[in-house]
């Protein structure tokens, strides 16, 4: 069995920073949790092949007194090699998807920041992870070939409640949503509290597009505007 693919259905085997421990303890210990977790293990059993090797890995390594960007994405990866268990991030010297190479796009057009150097890191994002950048898919397993295969499984109670965890408890934030699966989890921000930015997803399909593009969405300097005045007024 490769070690880019899910080997176990066990949580023990998903190290989460300490601070989301206890969110993810009440989770699993649940009905849903529960259930999410059979559902795995019947899909291993049969030997489905599922990403990431570890689902959690954005609370991984991004503790939630870290937290300061928030971006939504919405399954992970379906092709062998790419998941890395971060959101739009794929594993040093793979290809950077067509979503991830608009992303290097807008982040340069917005900021001048030139692309990061291939193929490493190439498109791992685990230094924004690991900067307070929560890198969150809503669903966090797939199946390969096989994209939005575990929808609607239980992942998205968890990580809406990781989502609301910070947006309650956490320090003000800037929640990136790009497009309308991550527009959709606004409901669960403190838009008094949080900046909230919007636009169109980064998919090609999508990312020209009205209402808001993606590409001159402007989004990055927005971010970085808005934590700068944060720390001023703090």
């Amino acid at each position: 069995m490769s070690a880019d693919q899910l080997t176990s259905s066990n949580p023990a085997d998903w190290p989460v920073a300490p601070g989301w421990q206890p969110l993810v303890d009440e989770f699993f210990a649940g009905a849903v949790g529960q259930r999410l977790l059979g559902f795995l293990q019947d899909r291993l059993d049969v030997g489905a092949v599922i990403f990431p090797p570890r689902p959690l890995r954005a609370l991984e390594l991004t503790p939630p007194e870290d937290v300061r960007v928030v971006i939504l994405g919405q399954d992970p990866y379906h092709g062998r090699g790419q998941a890395e268990g971060l959101a739009f991030s794929v594993a040093p010297g793979v290809a950077l998807p067509p979503s991830l190479r608009n992303i290097f796009k807008e982040l340069e057009r917005d900021l001048g920041a030139r692309p990061p150097a291939f193929p490493d890191p190439g498109g791992s994002l685990v230094k924004w992870a690991k900067n307070g950048v929560l890198l969150l898919n809503t669903c966090l397993t797939v199946e390969e070939g096989q994209p939005a295969s575990h929808s609607g499984r239980g992942w998205e109670v968890l990580t809406d409640a990781v989502i609301r965890h910070v947006a309650t408890m956490g320090q003000p934030s800037v929640f990136m949503l790009w497009g309308s699966h991550a527009q959709s989890k606004r409901s669960l921000i403190d838009t008094s509290r949080h900046k909230v930015l919007m636009s169109n997803h980064p998919s090609p399909l999508s990312a020209m597009r009205p209402p808001v593009p993606f590409i001159g969405c402007g989004h990055f300097g927005e971010a970085r505007a808005w934590r700068d005045a944060q720390r001023t007024a703090g």
